[in-house]
């Protein structure tokens, strides 16, 4: 695993504190709840808790709970290759003396929450050493309080709690943390930018739905179209959200903005995903479609090289 860097995380008084805790409770074998929206390095910070931690030399293994039960299973326990035919050893088994991080937890469906907190308890008799790190973009004590979440598996695993704030509140850190993004594409594309105030402005004045992933998504397509006025024209300023701007659309009489069906289905299935803040389980839901139709589509629009959908975990 690459060294994680929390000094892109920046220099707010809350991040640091953030940072703090992680290392300070690295050392204890405690379970860690790291709180945050979609994009604000919860993962990473969950990383950077296992490599400063007595258990770095170990495996650190991510398993993502929006996934659906049976693929979370698959990911805990092991599952048989169909191609194969060999087994594939699960997250409990390659990171026994590390740390598994459970990410979206939130999203885990009701019905395995129940099912998860039985495995984990019975590690111990399997002579499985792991330390959890779960993260969450809701406030998962409400959802205890409203029956949504398995109770046993909160006090099982929501020890620390560690909050990482967005990056919109952080105006002193946007300015640093977008000049790594600008000088970090400028060396992949072989280009010379710099971002001048009226950029730096937009950057400061942007909601960022989904922070650092948004950031980064769209400081290397603004790098990588080799004109910085791009930024004007990549971002809606009412919502943060980025533009999928598409040659296929047209304008009828009414000023109607038109796609084809096939784009107008891409972009409804981006638009269910930021209102869940990405939780596929919620999406499918709002979407009437099953979890396997969206992950299919999710799939494709990646492999067609859509920048949404491909830094989508």
């Amino acid at each position: 695993m690459d060294s994680v860097n929390v000094n892109l995380f920046g220099t707010d008084p809350r991040v640091q504190k953030a940072i703090t805790v992680a290392r300070n409770v690295a050392a204890t074998k405690a379970p860690v709840l790291i709180v945050g929206e979609a994009g604000v390095g919860k993962k990473t910070l969950g990383m950077y808790i296992h490599q400063q931690s007595t258990r770095a030399r170990a495996v650190c293994d991510v398993v993502d709970c929006l996934v659906g039960p049976e693929d979370v299973e698959n990911a805990m326990l092991g599952f048989r290759d169909d191609e194969s035919g060999h087994f594939v050893r699960g997250a409990l088994e390659r990171c026994n003396g590390g740390t598994v991080i459970l990410a979206n937890i939130d999203g885990l469906e009701e019905s395995f929450q129940k099912k998860l907190h039985q495995i984990i308890g019975e590690l111990a008799d399997y002579d499985i050493d792991i330390r959890f790190v779960i993260t969450t973009s809701k406030n998962l004590s409400k959802l205890v309080g409203a029956g949504r979440f398995y109770r046993g598996l909160y006090t099982m695993l929501a020890g620390t709690q560690i909050a990482l704030p967005p990056l919109r509140e952080r105006q002193d850190d946007l300015k640093m943390i977008a000049d790594y993004y600008v000088e970090k594409y400028s060396k992949e594309f072989g280009v010379e930018i710099a971002f001048g105030d009226q950029d730096y402005n937009k950057i400061l004045s942007y909601y960022w739905t989904h922070n650092y992933k948004e950031l980064s998504q769209v400081i290397k397509g603004t790098i990588g179209g080799g004109d910085t006025s791009a930024m004007a024209r990549e971002q809606d300023t009412a919502s943060g959200e980025t533009q999928m701007v598409m040659s296929s659309e047209t304008t009828d009489n009414d000023g109607i903005r038109l796609m084809s069906l096939k784009d107008a289905e891409r972009l409804l299935i981006k638009k269910a995903l930021v209102h869940t803040s990405e939780n596929r389980t919620q999406a499918a839901r709002i979407l009437g479609v099953s979890i396997r139709t969206l992950r299919n589509k999710i799939n494709e629009y990646r492999g067609a090289g859509n920048s949404y959908f491909m830094s989508l975990r």
